[in-house]
C-alpha cells in the first residue's frame, strides 16, 4: 500500500509559506531542541524576508542567525580539527594501514565540503541582505560621534553601528574558519578576514571600550592575527589595548551588559597569558578563546 503523505509532514513543507513571526517562533522551537541545522534554514529565510521588506533584524533575530550557525559550523570545525590530529598522528605510524589513511583523507574531504559550504552560506547572506556599503557604514559613525549623546538620534546611531561591527565580526569569523583549512596560492580567505576584522575594528572605535560587541570583536580579530596571519605582536596588542580600556571604564557597565563583557574580558586576559609565554605555549600549547 502506498504510503500516504500529509500536508506538513516535511520540514521544507512547514515552513514553506509561513510568515516572519511564525518562522521565529519555529526558530526558537528548533533552538530550544537544538536542531541546529534546520534552525539555520529559517534563520535564512527570515533574514530574506525582512532584507526584500526592507527591514532591520532586531536584536533577537541577529543573535540567534548567529546561534545557528555557530553551533552547525562549529561541531564541523571541531570534526575537521579531530580527523586533522589523527592524520598527523598517523604520518609518524610506520605500521599505518594505508587503506585506513585513505579513507580518513576522504573522509575529512567530506567535512571540509560540508563546512566550507556552510561559511558561504552564512557569507552570502551577510554579504547580500545585512551588511551596508563602506560609505554608508563610515556615515553612520562619523553622524554618531557629532550626536549628543543624551539624544534619541544618538541612540538610534549607536544601535545602527553596533549592528554592522557586529555582522562584520560575523564576516571576519567566518573567512578565519575558511582560512584555517581552505589553503590557496592568493590566501583570499585569510585576507578577507583580515579586511573585515579591520573595518569593523575601526568603525567600533565609537562604541564604548567595555560595550560586549566591541570587546568580542577585538577577541576574535586578535585570535585571527595570532592564529591566521601569524602576527604574534599584533595579536598581544590588539588584545591588551581592548582589555586595558575596558578596565579604565569598568565603573561604567551597565547591568544588562556587565556580565558579557567581563567574561570576554576575561578570555582576552586568558589569551594573554597564553601568548606571552612563548615557551608554555611551546610545551603545553592551549587553545585561544573567541567569542
Amino acid at each position: 500500500m502506498a504510503e500516504m503523505k500529509e500536508k506538513g509532514s516535511s520540514f521544507e513543507e512547514l515552513i514553506k509559506n509561513e510568515n516572519t513571526t511564525a518562522l521565529l517562533g519555529l526558530a526558537r522551537l528548533t533552538e530550544a531542541a537544538e536542531r541546529y541545522e534546520e534552525m539555520c534554514v529559517i534563520m535564512g529565510k527570515i533574514v530574506k524576508k525582512k532584507s526584500d521588506a526592507g527591514e532591520a533584524l532586531d536584536v533577537e533575530e541577529r543573535n540567534m542567525l548567529s546561534v545557528a550557525y555557530k553551533n552547525v559550523v562549529g561541531s564541523r570545525r571541531a570534526a575537521w580539527r579531530s580527523l586533522k590530529g589523527d592524520d598527523e598522528e598517523a604520518q609518524g605510524d610506520a605500521q599505518k594501514d594505508p587503506e585506513l589513511t585513505k579513507a580518513k583523507e576522504a573522509y575529512r574531504a567530506v567535512v571540509e565540503t560540508e563546512l566550507y559550504a556552510k561559511c558561504k552560506e552564512v557569507l552570502d547572506l551577510l554579504k547580500n541582505n545585512l551588511l551596508q556599503n563602506d560609505t554608508d557604514q563610515t556615515g553612520i559613525k562619523e553622524n554618531l560621534e557629532k550626536a549628543t549623546p543624551e539624544s534619541p538620534e544618538h541612540t538610534d546611531l549607536e544601535k545602527q553601528l553596533e549592528t554592522q561591527v557586529f555582522y562584520l565580526k560575523m564576516s571576519g569569523d567566518y573567512y578565519r574558519y575558511l582560512a584555517e583549512f581552505k589553503k590557496d596560492d592568493n590566501d583570499q580567505h585569510k585576507n578577507k578576514a583580515e579586511e573585515k576584522y579591520k573595518k569593523a575594528l575601526t568603525l567600533s572605535e565609537a562604541l564604548a571600550p567595555t560595550h560586549p560587541t566591541r570587546l568580542g570583536l577585538a577577541l576574535n580579530a586578535s585570535v585571527c592575527y595570532w592564529e591566521i596571519m601569524k602576527k604574534p605582536k599584533e595579536a598581544c596588542q590588539l588584545a591588551k589595548k581592548a582589555f586595558d580600556e575596558a578596565i579604565q571604564k569598568l565603573d561604567s557597565l551597565s547591568d544588562s551588559t556587565y556580565k558579557d563583557s567581563t567574561l570576554i574580558m576575561q578570555l582576552l586576559r586568558d589569551n594573554l597569558t597564553i601568548w606571552t609565554n612563548e615557551n608554555e605555549r611551546e610545551d603545553n600549547p592551549g587553545e585561544e578563546h573567541d567569542a
